[in-house]
């Protein structure tokens, strides 16, 4: 099974079954037929399984995920990550080898349980390295990056957003709201303090109650749909110095743009809705 896992978001990319054959064949077999009737059935499915590797893992000759973690039940995890037919761009983006007891999903939550500390080491490198090219365009007044719900939200609804730096336990709510008299539908992102606020759920004019038509976690919205915004999403923790100063210093979400971009001037999102009253500095800390 291939899958990838960014930030809490699992996700499958392929799944094959296999009928391998055991040490021990069966009566009326050779001995030395059946051991190398079985190596060729072992050499096949590593072949088949480093093609797939290379398939999924690749993109524009350039590999297409950070790190890599090979799981299984028996030896055959440590013949792939050694065969030639291992695609030698892989082979430096791996970062453990895990025995699992189990295939399929089970296997794959268990892989990830295992491989904890090896992926937590990765993940702080890279945490480091892209909250330093945050700070590094602050001090340079670059124009190129943006913070705070409502700017990064413009930026990704204009098209002008590149990455995404995303606290993953950011405590934003991401309401779809229907006026059931004129139809009218609008998105509200509130922190905790704004949803005790009457003002989303009525409307002003004619006092209608206003039907909420979806409510989710902002992070979560954000991990099915930012595919859609063709962006790649880099999830910040709290837990090092300089994650703890992003989160709390600049709302837990930003990024860096593809073109410089007047958020000022640009008068809501794309829907024309969001907040202009959400300040990350009053409400996150």
């Amino acid at each position: 099974m291939f899958a990838t896992l960014q930030g809490m978001n699992k996700e499958i990319i392929h799944r094959m079954s296999v009928q391998l054959p055991k040490k021990h064949g069966r009566g009326g077999q050779s001995a030395m037929r059946f051991a190398r009737l079985r190596e060729e059935k072992r050499h096949l499915y590593v072949v088949k399984c480093c093609e797939l590797a290379t398939q999924h893992f690749i993109t524009d000759n350039m590999p297409n995920v950070k790190g890599i973690v090979i799981a299984g039940s028996a030896d055959l995890k440590f013949v792939m990550q050694g065969s030639d037919h291992f695609d030698f761009r892989l082979k430096d983006k791996i970062i453990t080898t895990v025995d699992v007891g189990y295939g399929f999903d089970q296997g794959f939550s268990q892989a990830i349980s295992l491989a904890g500390e090896a992926l937590t080491n990765v993940k702080y490198v890279q945490e480091r390295k892209v909250i330093g090219r945050f700070f590094e365009n602050i001090a340079l007044d670059s124009g190129m990056i943006c913070f705070g719900v409502e700017d990064t939200m413009k930026a990704l609804e204009h098209g002008a957003l590149e990455t995404m730096m995303l606290f993953e336990n950011i405590e934003v709510m991401r309401y779809q709201i229907k006026n059931p008299v004129t139809g009218d539908v609008k998105i509200h992102l509130l922190n905790a303090v704004q949803e005790q606020d009457p003002k989303y759920f009525k409307d002003a004019e004619s006092g209608v109650d206003l039907e909420v038509e979806s409510c989710e976690q902002l992070a979560d919205w954000l991990c099915l749909h930012y595919k859609d915004y063709g962006i790649q999403i880099e999830f910040i923790t709290d837990k090092s110095p300089d994650g703890f100063q992003y989160v709390k210093g600049f709302g837990g979400i930003g990024g860096f743009l593809r073109y410089r971009l007047e958020l000022d001037d640009i008068i809501g999102d794309a829907n024309g809705n969001y907040d202009d009253d959400f300040d990350p500095d009053e409400d996150f800390i």
